[in-house]
């Protein structure tokens, strides 16, 4: 009788293993790889099977991996650099009270990035003028690699006061500051000039991670000279501590004042938003709607750490140097049920919705809602918000007599109603 053995993952064919090991991090695959010689061989870092096993899993649905830095770079350079780009998908807000004049990214009051072919992309997003829930997306960020690796990060210049004539693209850096703050400035090595790469020593491309600057989310209003003096300060202090650490810092300043000088944009400081609706955080995310002026804003409403609910306006964020008014909170997240009251739902049935010029009828038993939570707001007694079948929500004040119904910037990682021309 022939021994019978279960069969080990020796035994596999090298595609089979290969496949496997692609779900595997980085750190894990380093551990695997000092179980023998073998399997040594097989995750070395030469090895671009199992680095592009590892890549094609993880992003080649999202990015043709094949065509980043013209496919001459390692997967394994390629894996670590794709890693890094992943944190910038998703909406961004501009920081501080900057008016946008001479910035990167303009007055648009959000940024989004997203896969394309070989590079990511940054758009501009801001509200249309015609009256409706669409919204305009302006690409105008490019990032990608070279064919050694190194960051090209390319930005379409938009006319600006006191800039260079037929300067349309600009080299950029993109300075991570831990995982939830992005600085786009105009490249310190390059100023403008297409065609060139960082030097040496990678500058061009900074990673701030290690520095501690308190919550991933910056504070709102934060100066942005006073976020990169403490960073100098930081690096200063633990380089050359004392004296020297002083001189350090104070020669780091004065280059960058320089460099401010001979910049023909302004930096742009980007605070990442978390706006996925959640089962326990159904109001979270971004949204639009047709304020009692007929145009279309943006909101953003999050959950605090009481507890409660907090909705402002995006540009009331972007506009604000010293802090916001929020336009409505709530103490309890709770919900009432339904079925509600005969009294909730006259509240309900004798008010007006705020829609769309163009959607001159609304047949409330469409959307019917499906709960309310009560809110308080800084001029009134507060009101209600009405959350319906599909998810979406409106909300209303006792002061008026109207409900503004809030929609969804983008879902499952797409912009909706997005147009390239806006009238009005």
């Amino acid at each position: 009788m022939a021994n019978y053995r279960d069969p080990s993952f020796s035994d596999f064919p090298e595609d089979i293993q290969l496949c496997i090991l692609s779900f595997l991090a980085p750190a894990e695959i380093s551990t695997f790889a000092c179980t023998s010689k073998r399997f040594g061989s097989l995750c070395r870092n030469d090895s671009s099977r199992l680095w592009y096993s590892m890549c094609d899993r993880k992003w080649g649905f999202k990015t043709q991996i094949n065509k980043w830095g013209d496919g001459k770079i390692g997967f394994n350079l390629l894996y670590k650099m794709l890693s890094e780009y992943e944190s910038l998908i998703g909406f961004w807000r501009r920081s501080g009270g900057n008016s946008g004049e001479g910035g990167i990214s303009g007055d648009a009051p959000l940024v989004f990035f997203e896969w394309g072919d070989s590079c990511v992309i940054g758009s501009r997003v801001t509200p249309c003028k015609d009256g409706s829930y669409n919204v305009i997306k302006s690409p105008f960020i490019w990032l990608s690699l070279s064919s050694d690796g190194q960051p090209l990060n390319y930005l379409k210049n938009a006319p600006q006061k006191n800039s260079n004539p037929g300067m349309d693209m600009i080299q950029v850096d993109v300075n991570f500051m831990g995982k939830g703050f992005v600085v786009l400035e105009e490249s310190n090595w390059n100023y403008g000039k297409l065609g060139s790469s960082p030097d040496a020593n990678g500058n061009g491309y900074k990673n701030f991670d290690n520095v501690v600057m308190g919550s991933s989310e910056m504070e709102i209003g934060s100066p942005p000279d006073q976020i990169m003096s403490d960073m100098y300060q930081h690096y200063a202090n633990r380089r050359s501590p004392g004296a020297g650490g002083v001189r350090a810092w104070r020669r780091q300043r004065r280059r960058e004042k320089e460099r401010q000088v001979r910049r023909t944009l302004e930096p742009e400081y980007l605070v990442k938003l978390d706006c996925s609706p959640t089962r326990t955080r159904p109001l979270q995310g971004l949204w639009k709607a047709i304020c009692d002026d007929t145009s279309l804003d943006f909101y953003q409403v999050v959950y605090d750490d009481l507890g409660g609910v907090v909705c402002v306006r995006v540009r009331d964020f972007v506009n604000s140097s010293s802090g916001f008014t929020p336009l409505f909170w709530t103490q309890n997240a709770t919900f009432i049920e339904s079925p509600l009251s005969p009294e909730e739902d006259y509240v309900y049935n004798t008010r007006v919705h705020i829609r769309p010029i163009a959607e001159t009828e609304y047949d409330s038993s469409e959307n019917a809602p499906s709960r309310i939570m009560h809110v308080n707001s800084s001029w009134n007694a507060g009101g209600r918000i009405w959350q319906y079948v599909d998810g979406t929500f409106g909300f209303g004040f006792f002061s008026n007599n109207f409900i503004v119904d809030m929609k969804l910037i983008a879902q499952d990682g797409l912009i909706l109603d997005t147009t390239e021309l806006c009238s009005g």
